[in-house]
């Protein structure tokens, strides 16, 4: 029965992540690129502070599956790399953290371009 709140959970934290950014785009003068753009930008300083991990622990992909994931990401995979390799790692850490995530995505990409193709607009 408790894998059933761990849906819940992750159903209403990622709900929420999307309740915020409606809000902003239709409250605010923000579009939407910045908008994704503040929402890795914060995933990467909660994740440097602290304060996403336990967020990830307890909402799973709720937490992790927003952009604000993305950014968690980055940040844990530069902490790691600056543990390993020093200075170096800051610049590498986040790349090769994200890595395996980007590649799916143009390798998904990839494949949807073959397999539909686009019509412009009239």
């Amino acid at each position: 029965m408790s894998w059933i709140w761990n849906f819940v959970w992750a159903f209403l934290i990622g709900g929420a992540f999307c309740v915020v950014a409606q809000l902003l785009i239709d409250l605010t003068k923000l579009t939407p690129a910045r908008i994704l753009v503040l929402y890795v930008v914060a995933g990467v300083v909660l994740g440097a502070i602290g304060v996403y991990k336990p967020l990830v622990d307890f909402a799973g992909a709720g937490a992790t599956t927003p952009l604000t994931g993305f950014g968690y990401l980055i940040s844990k995979g530069v902490r790691e790399a600056v543990d390993e390799q020093g200075l170096l790692g800051a610049l590498t850490g986040g790349l090769k953290a994200a890595a395996g995530g980007t590649a799916a995505a143009l390798v998904f990409g990839y494949v949807a371009t073959l397999c539909f193709s686009s019509k412009p607009k009239k």
